[in-house]
């Protein structure tokens, strides 16, 4: 059946058509879009790895293709699952061979607009992202000649050459369309969205909650969550300069702590500092933290606000944060009422975007097949 899938393929993108919606495509560069309030991302598309259409689309088909794991049974949408915004509601998530990973499933959204990825970030750009699970004996636990060689048999070669204008296909080629796939991932349309467009007048509790999430709190003037002080801007994700975008957010004692960030840099002043997440879809991408520890938003908030755990690297913007004056040392507490922590998960769930989890150009082309 994925032989003839191909073979139809093949013949629509010959003739400059997409095969989801019967609309002629465009032969050059693929349109990616975005609110002018995301910030500009042109530049941080590779200049030798551009968006196109057929790029796109073969990107697509690999990111569901189970022919890159060593037995067939998993692709990278096992972990990364379109209706919980990419993610796979798991803790740990097993690989073929029933291993679990040591973290948390991290959801893709809105690549564009970050780097250092994985939760310590050891991958410096969405290729390196894209191939590392394929090989990992942990997760899809193949070797890329062997991968090459099904994605041969299966008839790829031409789907390659149609995107790179070479029948060869290669673990940088097979990285280069999966990123091509991730940074197409834009979510743009939650309810947040539509009030920042002007589309949505929001409810007394989800006003509340925004200006809750990005106020930093000074006690006896300003009551603040301090969420935005970490999860910036509108894509409420980390900052993307050198790192800055890890910070250790009391999880743990430091004897308890896992490294986080110092895996990378070997520096002990990042020990416990782990990569800020995207928000966006947040509500769909449970349980919480990079070991998913947190079952629950209300957890979470709930761990801002009173289960914070002292540490040598704990983040100066926790340790600052906070509506009521606290001594030196005192282990650090937002003291939020409880109508407060009921706006901010209002808020919260602003952030979903029905229409990102249900678009059918994300979604996989092999589902109508008996696989």
């Amino acid at each position: 059946m994925r032989l003839i899938y191909f073979f139809l393929l093949i013949i629509f993108i010959s003739f400059g058509c997409d095969p989801k919606n019967g609309e002629f495509a465009p032969e050059d560069d693929f349109e990616l879009s975005a609110p002018a309030y995301f910030g500009s991302f042109n530049e941080r598309i590779p200049e030798d790895n551009p968006m196109t259409t057929k790029g796109f689309e073969l990107g697509r088909m690999l990111f569901y293709e189970k022919k890159l794991s060593g037995d067939n049974s998993m692709s990278c949408a096992s972990c990364h699952q379109q209706s919980n915004a990419f993610t796979d509601g798991k803790a740990f998530s097993p690989g073929i061979d029933g291993q679990v990973g040591q973290v948390s499933t991290m959801s893709l959204v809105n690549l564009l607009w970050a780097e250092h990825f994985t939760w310590n970030g050891k991958m410096q750009s969405v290729e390196d992202q894209s191939t590392e699970p394929i090989r990992n004996p942990i997760e899809m636990h193949e070797n890329f000649d062997n991968a090459i060689r099904k994605l041969e048999d299966a008839g790829y070669n031409r789907l390659f050459q149609e995107a790179f204008e070479t029948d060869q296909i290669t673990e940088e080629l097979i990285g280069k369309a999966l990123a091509q796939f991730q940074r197409a991932l834009i979510s743009s349309n939650s309810k947040y969205d539509q009030y920042l467009r002007g589309e949505y007048n929001p409810t007394p509790s989800e006003k509340r909650g925004e200006q809750l999430f990005f106020t930093h709190p000074i006690p006896g003037q300003l009551r603040g969550g301090n969420c935005g002080d970490c999860h910036l801007g509108p894509l409420t994700s980390g900052a993307i300069d050198e790192f800055q975008g890890f910070h250790n957010n009391g999880l743990d004692h430091d004897e308890n702590m896992d490294e986080g960030l110092m895996a990378v840099t070997g520096n002990s002043t990042d020990k416990g500092r782990f990569k800020t997440s995207s928000l966006r879809n947040i509500a769909l991408t449970a349980p919480y933290m990079h070991d998913g520890r947190f079952r629950t938003l209300e957890e979470v908030i709930d761990h801002y606000d009173n289960g914070i755990h002292q540490s040598s690297t704990l983040d100066i913007l926790i340790i600052e944060g906070s509506n009521e004056n606290q001594a030196s040392g005192e282990r650090p507490q937002l003291f939020l009422s409880e109508q407060e922590k009921e706006d901010i998960l209002a808020f919260l769930h602003m952030l979903t975007d029905e229409e990102f989890i249900s678009n059918s150009k994300f979604s996989n082309p092999f589902e109508n097949e008996n696989n």
